[in-house]
């Protein structure tokens, strides 16, 4: 019988390449990893890792297991969390990854009426952009993944096999110098008023949407600065070293001084949801959370 243990314990191996990285990742001596590894061989009857120099590598068999370690343990955690509820034997736990703008904005909301309305559940956050994100989700590593995807994007994800939790559609807008030519425009500007101008461009996601969009518009972007740091664009922008575009709630999530914001013409809108897998939708924990994050997000200035 394959335990859930000896898959974890797999899957450290897997991705570590050794027993001893393994074990100081699962917090176990080196001995240990390797009596659990024989025991699940033992189990399956054949091998999963073969030596190759320092490392370990995975047979084909290995391999097949792997591949099927992430469902076989996100079902076992569903159900173990679904029985305690049920019979009150413990708090529930979730595990939370989110962008950071996101992270500075609808999780500590929403976290706090969880926590107020659940004491006794557990929430851990860590940060990281779509696709990673999606990728720990579907990889077990994560209970709830907050992602975006821009509305047209060229290969926009699937997520088919995922539960999706719609909770805004963001808008991005420019932001402009105080004292730029544009600043104080009331109406929408059309992107193309920007072509000439110097680019601080964010994130590697973003970068890539605002050079798609700008060359919608006829023109390509002249990107002098890129940083992943919010509060750094705003500073860029707000000293007078170049124009971006950033969504509405990476603007909420710093405070933007010495700059404004412009509204963009064709509006490019990128919808944030909450992930989660179908077995772990049906853990109380999961859906409290999921249903907090919907209930922010309904409430940000813009939403849709």
């Amino acid at each position: 019988m394959i335990e859930a243990r000896h898959l974890r314990v797999l899957r450290a191996v897997a991705s570590t390449g050794s027993f001893s990285a393994a074990g100081r990742e699962l917090g176990c001596t080196q001995p240990a990893v390797s009596q659990q590894m024989k025991a699940l061989e033992a189990s399956v009857g054949t091998p999963l890792l073969v030596r190759t120099g320092r490392e370990m590598r995975l047979t084909q068999a290995g391999e097949a297991l792997v591949r099927h370690a992430a469902g076989i343990i996100a079902g076992l955690t569903a159900a173990e969390e679904e029985v305690a509820a049920i019979a009150g034997l413990r708090a529930g736990r979730v595990r939370l990854v989110s962008f950071p703008s996101g992270s500075s904005t609808l999780v500590p909301t929403a976290l706090a009426a969880l926590r107020a309305a659940h004491p006794g559940t557990r929430v851990f956050l860590e940060e990281a952009e779509p696709p990673k994100s999606v990728e720990l989700l579907r990889e077990g590593d994560c209970d709830v993944a907050l992602a975006f995807r821009y509305e047209g994007a060229a290969g926009a994800e699937e997520w088919d096999d995922l539960v999706v939790r719609p909770l805004l559609t963001d808008r991005l807008v420019a932001l402009v110098p105080e004292e730029h030519r544009l600043a104080r425009t009331r109406g929408a500007v059309a992107i193309g008023e920007l072509a000439r101008e110097s680019w601080i461009a964010g994130c590697p996601r973003c970068r890539g949407q605002l050079v798609e969009v700008c060359e919608g518009a006829g023109f390509s972007p002249r990107i002098d600065f890129a940083t992943d740091d919010y509060p750094a664009v705003v500073g860029l922008v707000g000293a007078g070293l170049g124009v971006a575009v950033l969504p509405q709630l990476a603007v909420e999530s710093v405070r933007p001084r010495g700059v404004r914001t412009v509204t963009l013409e064709p509006a490019v809108r990128r919808e944030i949801v909450a992930l989660t897998l179908p077995d772990l939708a049906q853990v109380p924990a999961v859906t409290a959370t999921l249903d907090e994050l919907a209930r922010v997000g309904e409430r940000q200035p813009g939403a849709r």
